[in-house]
């Protein structure tokens, strides 16, 4: 059945960050906005692959589910982990709302991708990669309009997106404010995922952190013992502007100070100040941390208290 048109009013009715996937919904994927709404669950063998495929991050992600349904069980939520394709791979619920999960598909196997779905968190995260709430009516199929959702699509140690964590409601709060506070907790629980999933894949490395994270990933690179990057996540590689792809020729040379990317003198500085972050300004520390010297280690920041950034402004001295 074709999709109705999408007209001004229509759009007018949900908030102008769902604008986009509405418009989608309608003139993309051609979704009847009163269709019957979701298709059968994957069988239990297209769900094991499914979950094969996941990788480490499936071997890591039953504290994180279980830390994040005890703070979201009490409102009525249930928590949902889905993989880049949108499909449900793990849940965590409440027994007595069961029922009412299997009905409304937010279950292992569930399909819930945008071009599917239409409108929906997990689909809509994953399709504008950032976090995204959808209360009610504003889901594109009327179907699915007794649901609220957030979802926030999270990062795997390739730097690319691993799937994405939701909470949704059967039973929710009218007025959506409860909805709108999941998207914090969400992107706390997507980062600790990340972090857990980059350790476990690079157990054997050095890994640094790279200062605070202002978005949902974390910046963290992993380092062999020639301090070559063999692995950084997808907010390290968009601070440092590293390639997507083979890493080998990007060296973090400390003790001689060269590298295989132009702007070195940045990312040392990023490395540096990430490691003295980790331990707390102490120079020693930090130095063990980077495998260096402690001489070496002064000197470092010597230089880089004498030279500015190339970015706006000048960067606050690192202190010795």
């Amino acid at each position: 059945m074709a999709s109705e048109p999408l007209c001004h009013q229509m759009l007018a009715t949900v908030p102008s960050r769902l604008h986009e996937s509405w418009i989608r919904c309608a003139q993309t994927y051609q979704l009847n906005a009163s269709g019957e709404g979701m298709d059968d669950l994957l069988c239990s063998a297209e769900l094991r692959q499914a979950r094969e495929r996941m990788g480490v991050v499936m071997k890591i992600s039953d504290p994180e589910l279980d830390r994040l349904h005890g703070i979201v069980s009490t409102l009525d939520y249930t928590v949902l982990l889905a993989n880049p394709q949108g499909v449900v791979v793990s849940r965590r619920g409440n027994p007595p709302f069961e029922k009412g999960c299997r009905r409304w598909n937010l279950w292992p196997g569930a399909r819930w991708s945008e071009a599917e779905a239409g409108t929906n968190g997990v689909g809509t995260s994953l399709t504008e990669q950032k976090p995204v709430t959808v209360h009610m009516d504003q889901h594109w199929r009327r179907g699915l309009r007794y649901l609220t959702c957030s979802a926030v699509p999270f990062y795997g140690p390739d730097g690319q997106v691993a799937g994405a964590l939701d909470v949704s409601s059967t039973r929710p709060d009218p007025t959506g404010r409860v909805a709108t506070m999941m998207e914090a907790v969400l992107i706390d629980a997507a980062r600790r995922l990340e972090r857990r999933s980059f350790l476990e894949a690079f157990h054997k490395r050095t890994v640094v952190m790279l200062g605070e994270s202002t978005d949902i990933s974390l910046p963290m690179v992993a380092l062999d013992e020639s301090r070559v990057i063999v692995g950084a996540t997808y907010a390290a590689r968009m601070a440092l502007g590293l390639p997507d792809g083979d890493m080998s020729g990007v060296c973090f040379d400390l003790g001689a100070g060269t590298a295989g990317v132009p702007d070195f003198r940045e990312a040392e500085r990023a490395v540096i100040e990430g490691a003295l972050a980790m331990s707390q300004g102490k120079i020693a520390p930090a130095a063990r941390l980077l495998g260096i010297s402690r001489s070496t280690m002064h000197r470092k920041i010597r230089a880089m208290n004498a030279t500015p950034t190339s970015t706006a402004g000048t960067a606050s001295p690192i202190e010795a």
